[in-house]
């Protein structure tokens, strides 16, 4: 298992910046790049580099230069969005997506399942989240049946016409948000279609993570490494569904942390424990969203824990085997 460092945490720095910074965190093998959408694209021009081989051959060499990889792309946004444009716009991007990681020879996009509206009228997305007044289970059915299965049918089906897994981030607010919605849509979808497992998602909807991992298996594609602490207190009054902005830290019920800074190192050697005993041997994706840490204090917390829990190199064959 490799560690990499999804870039936008580098907010408007140019790439040459990026790979320096990344160059100086130890272990660091991997890069994990925005083409648009929630990411943005500070870090790679796609309608730069699209078809044009020398461009993108040379945006590759880069990074390999620096002894690195691009473990994926990543393009989180909407493509079951109500407003036609919007919508438009996010599959758009995505196919663009797509085509430029078989380009570059990446073999894996990350991005949201989406969520769609209430009906074909609707103007804004409508997340479900309880099966009473009995309306919301026939919008819900509504949302899987024509247009969810629909679309990532289709489009699971042309990323893998190009050789490319899609890995859904399961979140809360979009139609994939924890295992029994992630298999849903893989097991009507296809197999090409998986997860980007992040654990900070799971963690504050009182999810065991590393039981978790083991329900999903193989259909974990990419994984984000993040954190979350849970304020006790507040979740005694509030519980944890919480909608206040995050700019009221010190209110809300949980919050996005670095790496062992809202579980400690032994939740973390259990999360890694299991992606190992699931399969997974790829890229975990350091995602920095602390707002109680500066860029290079996240990052090197992140850094220090995982470099501890990780093996960083392959185990050796046990006696009795």
């Amino acid at each position: 298992m490799k560690l990499g460092v999804f870039t936008p945490v580098f907010g408007t720095m140019t790439l040459d910046e990026v790979l320096v910074k990344v160059r100086a965190l130890p272990h660091v093998q991997a890069l994990e790049i925005g083409t648009g959408g929630w990411p943005g694209r500070d870090h790679l021009d796609i309608d730069a580099l699209l078809d044009k081989k020398p461009c993108a051959d040379a945006y590759r060499k880069k990074i390999e230069d620096a002894g690195l990889t691009i473990s994926a792309l990543s393009c989180h946004a909407n493509p079951l969005h109500p407003d036609a444009a919007v919508a438009k716009a996010a599959d758009d991007l995505f196919r663009k997506t797509v085509r430029l990681a078989d380009q570059l020879d990446v073999r894996v996009v990350v991005t949201f399942s989406g969520c769609p509206g209430d009906s074909d009228t609707a103007m804004h997305p409508n997340w479900i989240t309880t099966p009473w007044p009995p309306e919301f289970l026939d919008i819900l059915e509504w949302q899987w049946e024509k247009k969810a299965i629909p679309y990532w049918s289709r489009t699971a089906q042309f990323a893998a016409d190009h050789g490319v897994k899609v890995a859904l981030e399961a979140h809360p607010g979009f139609i994939v948000y924890n295992v029994d919605s992630a298999l849903r849509l893989r097991a009507a979808a296809g197999p090409n279609l998986g997860v980007n497992f992040d654990p900070s998602h799971f963690f504050w909807q009182g999810v065991d993570v590393p039981a978790a991992i083991r329900a999903l298996g193989p259909s974990i594609f990419h994984v984000h490494a993040k954190d979350v602490a849970i304020d006790p207190h507040n979740v005694a009054v509030n519980g944890v569904i919480d909608t206040k902005t995050y700019r009221r830290m010190a209110e809300r019920s949980w919050l996005f942390r670095s790496v062992g800074w809202g579980h400690d190192e032994l939740e973390w050697k259990r999360i890694v424990s299991a992606l190992r005993l699931a399969g997974y041997d790829y890229v975990m994706s350091i995602e920095h969203e602390d707002a109680l840490a500066s860029v290079d204090e996240g990052l090197r917390a992140a850094v220090d824990c995982l470099s501890r829990v990780m093996l960083t190199e392959p185990p050796v064959q046990a006696w009795w085997t």
